[in-house]
């Protein structure tokens, strides 16, 4: 009986060895990967820009607002076709009209009340173009149309990239290269080689200025204010090795 205790503890001490044994080749195994992140990085300049201005205008009464919003209009279409800008390029928003009023106080200076004071008229135009250089030269001489008497706020342009998506495809085959490479110099100061691809992840498309000391962003950068830009990308990859 005793002896049957001891064989019964020898079986199970094996059992427990085998088991061990298979954990631990199984864990060695699950490490056998290098795991890298690969950069892709790119400049570009943007080929098409989009720029934006709105007509203002006060007046006592609507028509009055709405022939002075018009006069300007005028000036501002004139004014894009000599510089050669194409009619369609161009394009109104309808006009906003809000009521002004201005507070009133009693002798004692206390708040009594407002009084109509007018209507404020306003328009939105927008010029979209792909001759870049012509329309950023014509939002920074927009102060011959004031000197005409054309009430106007101007915006710094937004400028664009039409082929983004080729950007992004390359930036991928770069970044996934980086990664190889990487890869590849890491088995081979250990001894191996790479083989399959295990998993691959993107990281968040960044588009910034070039040149700048923008902050990159978690949900990605999509950079407007520069017409010289800079994309990135990575690719986390983890290959198996052999």
């Amino acid at each position: 009986m005793k002896n049957s205790k001891y064989i019964l503890l020898g079986i199970a001490a094996i059992v427990c060895a085998v088991v061990l044994a298979r954990a631990y080749t199984y864990k060695y195994r699950s490490q056998d990967t290098i795991v890298v992140t690969g950069l892709g990085e790119t400049e570009f300049t943007s080929d098409l820009i989009v720029w934006s201005g709105t007509l203002t205008a006060e007046a006592q009464n609507v028509a009055a607002g709405y022939a002075e919003i018009e006069q300007s209009k005028q000036k501002v279409q004139k004014y894009l076709a000599d510089k050669g800008v194409a009619a369609d390029a161009v394009v109104f928003a309808f006009v906003n009209v809000d009521k002004q009023y201005t507070p009133v106080y009693n002798a004692s200076g206390n708040w009594a009340g407002q009084r109509f004071a007018g209507y404020q008229l306003r328009q939105r135009f927008t010029v979209e173009s792909s001759d870049v250089e012509k329309v950023e030269t014509i939002s920074r001489e927009i102060s011959s149309l004031i000197a005409q008497g054309v009430s106007i706020e101007a915006y710094a342009p937004d400028y664009y990239y039409t082929k983004l998506d080729d950007v992004k495809m390359g930036l991928i085959e770069k970044a996934s290269a980086d990664a190889r490479l990487r890869a590849e110099k890491i088995a081979v100061n250990a001894g191996a080689k790479i083989g399959s691809v295990s998993s691959a992840r993107m990281g968040v498309f960044q588009i910034t200025g070039a040149n700048s000391n923008e902050e990159f962003s978690a949900g990605g950068s999509f950079n407007t204010a520069n017409r010289n830009k800079k994309a990135r990308i990575t690719m986390r990859i983890e290959y198996r090795i052999r």
